[in-house]
């Protein structure tokens, strides 16, 4: 584990020099440091692009019709029903579950901030698809707004064991973004485990036969319908792009 310079400094002192005018000196130093970082915190907290509620505007993207249109609230059979979903449900019909189409809107937009967020920062992007229906749209939509995609089998330990495998230090992403979190109908993604272990953030869109608690920004949704599966693709893409233009707009100034 990593120490800090000051706990260093202090270990130091007090290992070679048990003298009162050491450690008395060591109290100014500290004092001097903490009073030095103070005003880079306030600078922090007072940072108007993190504290603005929209700054990039993704709240107008879609609307509850939108979701609706693009099949959005359908959900599987009731038989399939995880009950870790239940707060997500608005009813069923005929059988299959049905969203709280409101509630997908309100998760929806968080989680679209966040990504336009992580691409503001330079951060980078993994799109997750299992299944060939939509992988070739995901993998353009990645290429498009300059980010990756993994549209094939995720082995273990790519994140929990990347040195060994690759061989050198590897930057893992900033954020994961699991358009299904399933491989299919019964097995989670392995890499929505493997990306809890290692803390990265991810954004899932979670059916009504999947588990959200392993998903930092869950949204609640149809995750194989093709035009739920556009409307996603198109929403990440634009929050994404916008985040970068941005950060462009910002590093020319």
């Amino acid at each position: 584990m990593l120490t800090s310079p000051a706990i260093l400094t202090k270990n130091f002192c007090q290992h070679f020099y048990r003298t009162k005018p050491i450690k008395r000196l060591y109290s100014a130093l500290a004092e001097t440091q903490s009073q030095q970082e103070k005003p880079s915190i306030q600078q922090n907290v007072k940072d108007p692009i993190l504290n603005h509620p929209d700054y990039f505007q993704v709240h107008n993207l879609f609307t509850v019709k939108d979701l609706f249109d693009a099949r959005v609230h359908y959900g599987h059979k009731e038989g399939s029903l995880d009950e870790r979903m239940l707060p997500y449900i608005y009813g069923s019909r005929l059988g299959h579950v049905i969203f709280d189409l409101d509630k997908t809107a309100e998760y929806l937009r968080k989680a679209l901030n966040i990504a336009a967020h992580i691409a503001y920062r330079d951060g980078i992007i993994l799109f997750f698809l299992r299944g060939a229906q939509n992988s070739y749209l995901v993998q353009k939509t990645a290429l498009e707004c300059g980010e990756f995609a993994h549209t094939r089998f995720w082995r273990g330990g790519v994140f929990t064991n990347a040195d060994t495998q690759f061989g050198a230090v590897t930057r893992l992403p900033d954020l994961c973004i699991f358009f299904n979190t399933l491989n299919n109908v019964l097995i989670q993604h392995t890499a929505v485990r493997d990306s809890a272990k290692m803390a990265i953030p991810t954004i899932g869109i979670v059916d009504s036969n999947c588990n959200p608690n392993l998903i930092t920004y869950p949204v609640p949704g149809n995750d194989d319908s093709p035009s739920a599966m556009k409307l996603y693709c198109k929403l990440f893409k634009t929050a994404i792009l916008r985040g970068k233009e941005k950060r462009k707009e910002h590093l020319g100034k």
